[in-house]
C-alpha cells in the first residue's frame, strides 16, 4: 500500500482546538465505517441460498464466501498498527475505506465464485483497520475525561452492526437481489471516505515510522491466525477432528501462534508490539475481552438459527426481535460513557455480566409457544448487561497505556474479542448437534409404543389424517413421521435452551479475574486505584 495522494488536510483543523470541535463528526465518521465492517460479517449469511443458485455451487463452496473476508479480517487486525505507523493514520484509514468500498462494488459484480471469494477476501482486508483503528482515533480525538463518551459511541456500532446485518440482508434479498447486499456499502463508504480524509488527524503523539517491514512476522502471523480461523469456520461442516483438513490445520495454527509469539518478543521492530502485554491491565482486560467475546458471539448466533430454524420466523423479523437489544445496548453505552470515571469501572462490569446471566436464564426457559412479546425482555437484559460490560472494560484495558501504544492496544482487544467470538460461534455449532442428539436420546425411553398417552395422542393424529382423505396405513405411518418430527423439535429446543445457560454461567465465571485488574480507574477517571 502506497500513501494516498489527495490534498492535505485543512489547515484550520490541524490544531487541538479544532480537531475538539469536530471530535463527534469524527467519531460519526469512524463508527460508520466500523458499523460498515461489522454488517459485512453478517450480512452474507442470510443470502447464501441465493447465491448458491446464481453461481451454481455448493454450500461447502460458497462458505468460503463469509470465511475468506472474515480470515482476512482476522488476520490484518493486528497488523493495523504497524501499517497505521507505517503509511500514517489518515492515509491508512481512508485508503482502506477505499479498499474496502471498491471491493463491494466489484463482489456485486462478481460472476463466478473464485471472483467473489478474491473481493470477499479484499474486502476484509480493506475492513480489517475499520475497527481497531477507529478506536484509536477515538482515544487520540477525545481528551481522557471523555473517552468513556467516546466509547459508548463506537460500542453502539460494534452492538448494532452485527444485529443489523441480517435483517438489512433479508431485506435487500428479498426485495432487490443478492448483489445489493454489497452495493449498500458504496454510498456509505464514500460518504465516510470524504469526511475522514478531510477530518481525521494524524496522531497527537509523534510515532516513529519503520520503513523495515518483518517479512517473517507477517508470515507466521498469517500462517497461525488464518489456519485457526479456518478451522474454526469449517470444524463443524468437516466433522471436526475427524478429518485431515481439521487436523491439518490445527497443527499449522498451533505451529504458527507460537512461532509467531516467539519471533516478535525476540524481534529488534516486531510487527505487533507483544510486549505491552506485561502491563496487568492490558493482559487482564485482553483476556476478558476473549470471554465476553465468547459468551456474545455464541448466544448470538444461536438465537436466529432458533427463531428461523424452530419458530420458522423470516430474516428481517428476526432482526427487528433482536434490535431492541442493540437499542438498549447504545442507551446504556451513552449513561455508562458519562458516568463511568466517577465510579470503579469493575462494579459496572459486575453489573454488566450478571444481568447477561439473568438474561441467559430466560432465554433458557423458552418454548416453542413463545410470542414476540416473550422474547423482547430478556433481550433488552441482554442488551443492557453488553452495554454495562463494553465501555468500562475497553477503559480498563487500555488505562496504562502510553498515547503511542494506543493502537497496538486495541489493535489486539479487538482480536482477542473477535477470535472469542469465533471460538463461542465454533463452540455453539457443535454444541447444538451433541445436545439435540443428547436430548432426544433421554426422551425417546419415554415414547414407548406401549405407553398409553403415546398411543392415545397417536391414534387422534391418525384419525384426524384419515379424515383429510389418507388411508389407515398412510395415517399411521403419517403420525410416526410427525411424532418424530415433535421429539426432534423438542430435542433441539432443549439444546438451545442448554447453550443459553451455559454462556450465561461461562460469563459470570469469569468474574475473578476483575481481582487481577491494577486499578478500577479507567484512563482519564478520578477513581481511586483501592
Amino acid at each position: 500500500m502506497t500513501a494516498i495522494a489527495l490534498r492535505p488536510p485543512r489547515a484550520n483543523i490541524r490544531s487541538r482546538e479544532e480537531i475538539y470541535r469536530a471530535r463527534y463528526l469524527i467519531a460519526f465518521v469512524v463508527t460508520l465505517a466500523s458499523v460498515l465492517e461489522l454488517v459485512d460479517t453478517s450480512i452474507v449469511n442470510v443470502a447464501i441460498p441465493h447465491m448458491m443458485g446464481t453461481l451454481g455451487v455448493t454450500l461447502d463452496e460458497i462458505a468460503w464466501v463469509s470465511t475468506g473476508y472474515i480470515v482476512a479480517n482476522v488476520i490484518i487486525l493486528p497488523l493495523t498498527s504497524w501499517l497505521s505507523d507505517r503509511f500514517g493514520r489518515r492515509n491508512y484509514y481512508t485508503g482502506s475505506i477505499v479498499l474496502f468500498t471498491t471491493a463491494s462494488f466489484f463482489c456485486g459484480h462478481a460472476g463466478s465464485l473464485e471472483s467473489l471469494i478474491f473481493w470477499r477476501v479484499v474486502q476484509g482486508i480493506g475492513g480489517g483497520a475499520l475497527i481497531s483503528t477507529a478506536q484509536a482515533i477515538l482515544f487520540d480525538v477525545f481528551p481522557k475525561e471523555e473517552r468513556g463518551t467516546s466509547t459508548a459511541i463506537f460500542g453502539i456500532g460494534v452492538m448494532v452492526g452485527p444485529l443489523l446485518g441480517p435483517t438489512l440482508g433479508g431485506w435487500l434479498t428479498e426485495n432487490y437481489s443478492w448483489p445489493w447486499i454489497f452495493y449498500i456499502n458504496l454510498p456509505l463508504g464514500v460518504l465516510a471516505g470524504l469526511l475522514c480524509w478531510e477530518y481525521v488527524p494524524e496522531p497527537s503523539a509523534k510515532v516513529q515510522r519503520r520503513d523495515g517491514i518483518d517479512w517473517l512476522g507477517l508470515f507466521l502471523l498469517a500462517l497461525g491466525i488464518g489456519s485457526l480461523q479456518i478451522m474454526l469456520e469449517r470444524g463443524q461442516s468437516q466433522d471436526w477432528f475427524d478429518s485431515r483438513e481439521i487436523v491439518t490445520e490445527a497443527i499449522l495454527a498451533v505451529v504458527g501462534i507460537v512461532a509467531f509469539v516467539w519471533r516478535e518478543l525476540l524481534a529488534e521492530h516486531p510487527m505487533v508490539d507483544l510486549r505491552i502485554l506485561k502491563q496487568r491491565q492490558m493482559a487482564v482486560g485482553v483476556t476478558f475481552a476473549m470471554v465476553l467475546g465468547f459468551a456474545l458471539y455464541a448466544s448470538v448466533f444461536v438465537l436466529p438459527v432458533f427463531l428461523q430454524g424452530l419458530l420458522h420466523y423470516s430474516a428481517f423479523d428476526t432482526g427487528m426481535i433482536m434490535f431492541p437489544g442493540a437499542i438498549a445496548s447504545g442507551i446504556t453505552m451513552a449513561f455508562v460513557g458519562k458516568v463511568v470515571r466517577k465510579i470503579d469501572a469493575r462494579k459496572l462490569v459486575v453489573s454488566g455480566v450478571l444481568l447477561y446471566l439473568v438474561s441467559m436464564i430466560q432465554h433458557s426457559r423458552w418454548t416453542l409457544e413463545i410470542g414476540t412479546h416473550d422474547t423482547l425482555l430478556p433481550i433488552i437484559l441482554r442488551g443492557i448487561g453488553m452495554g454495562l460490560v463494553f465501555v468500562p472494560l475497553t477503559g480498563l484495558t487500555v488505562a496504562d497505556l502510553k498515547p503511542q501504544q494506543m493502537a497496538q492496544g486495541t489493535g489486539l482487544f479487538n482480536l482477542s474479542r473477535q477470535l472469542g467470538g469465533s471460538l463461542g460461534i465454533a463452540a455453539a455449532a457443535a454444541l447444538v448437534t451433541h445436545f439435540t442428539e443428547e436430548a432426544r436420546g433421554g426422551l425417546l425411553p419415554h415414547l414407548g409404543a406401549s405407553d398409553p398417552i403415546v398411543q392415545g395422542w397417536l391414534g387422534r393424529v391418525t384419525e384426524g389424517l384419515q379424515h383429510l382423505g389418507a388411508s389407515t396405513q398412510q395415517a399411521q405411518a403419517r403420525a410416526l413421521q410427525i411424532l418424530s418430527l415433535k421429539v426432534q423439535q423438542q430435542a433441539a429446543l432443549l439444546a438451545y435452551d442448554k447453550i443459553y445457560l451455559t454462556m450465561g454461567v461461562l460469563f459470570t465465571c469469569a468474574l475473578p479475574l476483575l481481582l487481577l485488574f491494577r486499578t478500577g480507574r479507567v484512563a482519564g477517571g478520578k477513581v481511586d486505584a483501592h
